[in-house]
């Protein structure tokens, strides 16, 4: 057969994600290698996040409805006009955030959304600024679209919160001129939060150097602590700003893939020139059942928020009595943050898989989400991520287990160690 490596872009964007292995063969990635660690291992999986609570049942009922009404066939490219008004009234309700329907493009969730846009907007040989820890899609669009990635460290502070290094950040800015600016905000895993000052900084640092700013809110609803303010809103130029969002974790549906962009109408229409030639379209009813939730009739958001919010309060209550370990307070989003560094020289990795074995816990190795050497890299060394979006059961039991941690550490402190 053809040499599969004569075309070279795959194997790239790979790389770049971090899927090449040291002896060259492709790893699977790290959120599916903790799964079957988990799996292997017996362990509660704390690792990645999917929720494990249900769909409420009317977004159930309602895409049967859908589908029994007919909307079976492809969808219109752009989206269902029913599901662009509601995206285009749902932030105007929950954020204030003018918004036309032409300005809005369904796509087959957030990271086609991300794609697409990076591909869209970022010229070849440009390059694209990111806020790391970062999502793996990200390193991976920007190789494929010919750029090349740099980054800024959000970094743990003693109290348990977080916040990026601004200082780095101006100076990478000066010294690369990004045509591009990739905000998450909640962010992800940290789950620190953009003010709207945070947020004016970046517009100014785009209007200087002429760059785009792309954001990825998907946890915008999901705020614990504070408030979600969207980039578009606090920054003073939003022509520039392209929105992207979606509704798999504010619903529990993950699954849909149900994502937007939102943009002016010729840079949605640049945006959905290359959406068009990845899946063209998808989710014809699901787009309609989503429609009607994102109107404002279901009080599920809020009663999720609060579901998450309690078992965010056991997670991380039994994290923070493992004694040496400094586990973070999450404003927003599924995540804790555990750093191991005061109890072994271990890495992420290493402490993960004795975890695993041992007291049957696994989560994401924190360095997995960050390039290797980088400030974050380090910073994130012997750091976890655990999602308290499983279900109430798999959070206690988890709960139990780093209880059981603490006392075994209390008994001999050097049980990480080795």
């Amino acid at each position: 057969m053809p040499e599969v490596m004569r075309a070279e872009l795959w194997h790239a964007m790979a790389d770049a994600a971090g899927l090449i292995r040291a002896d060259g063969s492709i790893g699977e990635t790290v959120y599916g290698e903790m799964t079957a660690l988990a799996a292997r291992t017996g362990a509660v999986n704390l690792g990645q996040g999917a929720p494990g609570t249900d769909a409420p049942p009317e977004l159930i009922e309602a895409a049967a409805d859908a589908m029994r009404a007919g909307f079976n066939q492809y969808a219109p490219g752009q989206g269902h006009p029913q599901f662009l008004r509601a995206v285009a009234e749902q932030r105007r309700r929950d954020f204030s955030q003018p918004v036309d329907p032409d300005q809005v493009l369904f796509t087959c969730g957030a990271t086609e959304a991300l794609t697409a846009s990076i591909l869209a907007l970022v010229p070849r040989g440009g390059t694209v600024l990111t806020f790391e820890p970062c999502y793996d899609a990200y390193p991976a669009a920007v190789t494929a679209a010919g750029g090349s990635l740099v980054t800024v460290p959000v970094l743990p502070h003693p109290d348990g919160g977080f916040a990026p290094d601004w200082d780095l950040f101006d100076e990478v800015v000066a010294a690369t001129h990004p045509s591009l600016i990739i905000v998450n905000t909640p962010h992800n895993p940290t789950g620190f939060v953009f003010a709207a000052g945070d947020l004016e900084r970046i517009g100014a640092a785009a209007a200087a150097a002429d760059a785009w700013v792309l954001t990825d809110e998907v946890y915008e609803q999901l705020v614990l602590e504070g408030t979600h303010v969207p980039p578009a809103t606090a920054i003073a130029d939003p022509s520039r700003v392209v929105t992207v969002s979606s509704a798999g974790k504010s619903w529990n549906a993950t699954g849909w893939k149900i994502g937007w962009v939102i943009a002016d109408p010729e840079v949605r229409e640049a945006i959905q020139a290359v959406k068009q030639f990845l899946t063209f379209t998808s989710g014809g009813p699901l787009q309609i059942a989503m429609a009607a939730m994102l109107e404002g009739r279901s009080r599920f958001v809020a009663e999720n928020r609060a579901s998450l919010q309690a078992r965010a309060e056991v997670l991380v209550d039994a994290c923070r009595s493992v004694p040496g370990a400094l586990a973070s307070i999450p404003a927003a989003g599924y995540f804790t943050v555990m750093d191991f560094s005061g109890l072994t020289d271990l890495d992420a990795f290493a402490v993960n898989e004795l975890l695993a074995e041992r007291f049957c816990l696994v989560g994401i190795p924190v360095p997995a989400l960050c390039r290797e050497g980088s400030a974050a890299h380090q910073a994130y060394r012997a750091s976890i991520r655990y999602s308290f979006c499983k279900s109430p059961a798999d959070v206690d039991r988890a709960a139990g287990l780093f209880r059981t941690l603490a006392a075994e550490l209390e008994k001999d402190p050097h049980l990480l160690r080795d």
